[in-house]
């Protein structure tokens, strides 16, 4: 049914999980809106939660499209909720809203939301934890750090799955052997007293590299892994998504000559999880979590 104004009704569209492929539209959309994405993060996102992906159609045309993964039986990740711009202010984005959350189910949810919509999020139920702010900008020439730092593969990957434990909310294995060994992805690990201290990708996006995640017990561990995850961009622009919280983050992320470009406000319905925001200097993704 058609509204006298000309648009479809709501409760006409059309939801239904996407195909693989269309994946790489919802990942356009978000780089239109400014989101700049990696060059690699359909094929990462697909590995997770394939019917968490959503489309919302009308006719046949793409209206709206959200994500809502579930990564276990407790936790869910939302992202790329984007209504077509032409068509936003008409319901829609309710309708594949309210789909998302039913595809979650009685599971915890997080998302990084725009600022603009933190009062839409708390009506549905969602509770503000912290803001991770974007940092972005050139980085000059640095000196090569001398800390003892590896290829990410060279480690044993229980040992990085129990490093992420303590920063995420789920158990995320398949996801995160994407993202490692997806093309144009980087990590580096840094080794200190046999242990490891951090641990980061950097992957290139549709405007320069984004480091993330970039996890460390300190500073000077995360200073050691990101010089190396640097060493290779150039003068490439670079962008780091850190927990507004960890005021060394914040302080490594200036120091590197990087200004805020973008925020957002991490929120969970249900109980904040007690993560150690304290060791992430890099975000892994706004999308996924």
């Amino acid at each position: 049914m058609t509204r006298s104004s000309g648009y479809p009704d709501a409760s006409d569209l059309h939801i239904r999980p996407m195909r693989q492929e269309e994946i790489a539209l919802a990942i356009d959309w978000a780089a239109a809106e400014g989101w700049n994405p990696g060059l690699a993060d359909a094929a990462c996102f697909a590995t997770v939660d394939p019917q968490g992906f959503l489309i919302a159609e009308c006719d046949g045309a793409p209206v709206a499209t959200i994500s809502c993964v579930n990564y276990d039986a407790r936790f869910a990740f939302l992202g790329f909720y984007i209504v077509r711009p032409d068509l936003r202010g008409h319901g829609y984005g309710l309708r594949i809203w309210n789909a998302a959350m039913a595809h979650a189910g009685r599971r915890a949810i997080g998302l990084d939301g725009v600022v603009a919509q933190q009062d839409n999020y708390r009506k549905s139920g969602f509770h503000y934890a912290y803001a991770n702010i974007r940092y972005g900008g050139t980085v000059g020439a640095r000196a090569v750090s001398q800390a003892p730092v590896v290829p990410l593969t060279a480690i044993p990957f229980s040992t990085i799955e129990a490093s992420d434990a303590s920063v995420f909310p789920a158990p995320r294995p398949v996801f995160l052997r994407a993202w490692i060994s997806a093309p144009g992805h980087v990590g580096r690990a840094l080794i200190r007293d046999g242990d490891l201290a951090g641990w980061g990708v950097i992957r290139p996006c549709r405007r320069g590299y984004k480091i993330g995640p970039l996890v460390a017990a300190d500073r000077a561990a995360a200073e050691g892994v990101l010089s190396a995850l640097l060493a290779g961009i150039g003068d490439a622009e670079l962008f780091l998504d850190v927990p507004a919280v960890n005021r060394d983050a914040v302080a490594l992320a200036q120091d590197l000559g990087l200004a805020p470009v973008f925020e957002t406000a991490r929120m969970y319905t249900g109980a904040i999880p007690d993560l150690r925001t304290d060791r992430v200097f890099g975000v892994t993704s706004f999308e996924l979590g």
